[in-house]
């Protein structure tokens, strides 16, 4: 569809791959790339990525780690303490740099919008065009009013931001970014400062915008989102970039320990075990403090405990002169699934040849998973292994 303002045509060029907006679309490098602030703190420590034109990348990471500080070097709105940053073959982090002109290139939208509270809408999309695209006041119009028909705020054009909602006003940071053109679209956690109602309509001008053609890196703590929207997901942590990879790879076979619990946002205790006198109690009262802290139901820890007595301290114990067992405890949020994982050497121990007709009872339930094996080239030298999975169904 073409549509005509003041005799200009605009048309779904400005969201296809076709148009002048991709010509000369830019590549980045990234080399090295540190920053360290005032107060010694290191949000970068050593980052190598190359962005590819076209790619829609995802990044996520704990809070902290350093995403926004990367997205902030790149426009150079952060300078970086060494590194560098090149893009369309041009280093901008070398003296003589002529950054207004590269900053033509990238877009930046905000989680805080940065709207001018004084401006109208249609003058906060047209007074960057006209004051560093050099566009005519007839120009800039057509554009902004082609962009808000776009993100569906065509009849906002003289309203003032403070009259608009969170999720309206996000939009019109968008619509304002791209009426400069850019070839990288750069997002900082775009809906974090939205309440849930508005987050959709957000996301959604974002999902129509990751299958123009453009470059976009957008940090966000939204898993399901980053996975519909990118070809490639980076995941951050401890200001370096730990994985990189399709949606595919990092959220379903994640390399790294890290990343896998933080996709799966995991809790976890560890215990070692290594005699009968293994205080029972404390370990007690820390899964007690553990399950409050992650609002696990009382029954689902019991169940844990009954398993880890059985197994443990009823049955390998009491068969080894020298126990050694090791316990991990794991909570998964978002899977809600509470799981126990026995690694231990010596005399293979059958789970299913206990007496003990509670623990028997809990194997049968259907909401109780259970596997055991052999290991073999273990570099701790465990034998053995037994996993355990405790799964919620609300009754009704």
């Amino acid at each position: 569809m073409i549509h005509y303002y003041g005799g200009i045509e605009y048309g779904a060029e400005l969201f296809s791959l076709q148009g002048p907006l991709f010509e000369g679309r830019a590549m980045i490098e990234i080399k090295h790339l540190r920053k360290v602030f005032d107060d010694d703190t290191i949000p970068l420590k050593d980052i190598d990525l190359t962005i590819n034109n076209g790619d829609v990348i995802s990044i996520i990471g704990p809070s902290g780690t350093g995403k926004s500080t990367l997205l902030r070097c790149i426009n150079m709105l952060t300078e970086p303490t060494s590194g560098s940053i090149i893009v369309d073959g041009q280093d901008i982090t070398e003296k003589g740099c002529n950054l207004n002109e590269i900053r033509k290139k990238m877009g930046m939208v905000f989680q805080s919008f940065n709207l001018f509270g004084h401006l109208t809408i249609i003058e906060n999309i047209m007074n960057p065009q006209i004051t560093l695209l050099g566009r005519s006041r007839q120009e800039a119009y057509d554009k902004a009013m082609y962009l808000l028909q776009q993100v569906g705020l065509a009849s906002k054009v003289f309203a003032y931001p403070d009259e608009l909602s969170g999720g309206q006003q996000q939009r019109i940071a968008i619509a304002r970014t791209l009426a400069m053109d850019p070839d990288i679209i750069l997002f900082d956690e775009p809906t974090s400062a939205l309440d849930p109602s508005m987050i959709g309509e957000v996301q959604s001008v974002i999902k129509m915008l990751a299958k123009s053609g453009r470059t976009m890196m957008i940090v966000t703590h939204e898993m399901d989102f980053a996975r519909k929207i990118s070809n490639r997901i980076l995941f951050m942590y401890d200001g370096y970039i730990y994985e990189d990879g399709t949606p595919k790879q990092i959220f379903e076979h994640p390399q790294r320990e890290i990343t896998k619990k933080f996709i799966q946002r995991l809790s976890s205790l560890t215990y070692k075990v290594s005699s009968p006198d293994f205080d029972m109690e404390a370990m007690n009262n820390e899964l007690q403090a553990y399950g409050e802290k992650l609002l696990i139901e009382a029954e689902r820890l019991t169940k844990l405990m009954l398993a880890f007595e059985e197994i443990c301290m009823n049955n390998i114990v009491q068969s080894s002169p020298e126990p050694d067992i090791l316990v991990k405890v794991e909570y998964s949020e978002k899977l809600d699934i509470l799981s126990m994982l026995v690694c231990y050497k010596g005399e293979r121990f059958d789970v299913h040849s206990s007496d003990n007709k509670l623990f028997q009872g809990l194997l049968a339930e259907p909401t109780t998973d259970l596997k055991q094996d052999d290991i073999t080239d273990d570099p701790m030298g465990y034998e053995h292994i037994i996993s355990m999975r405790f799964r919620w169904v609300e009754e009704d």
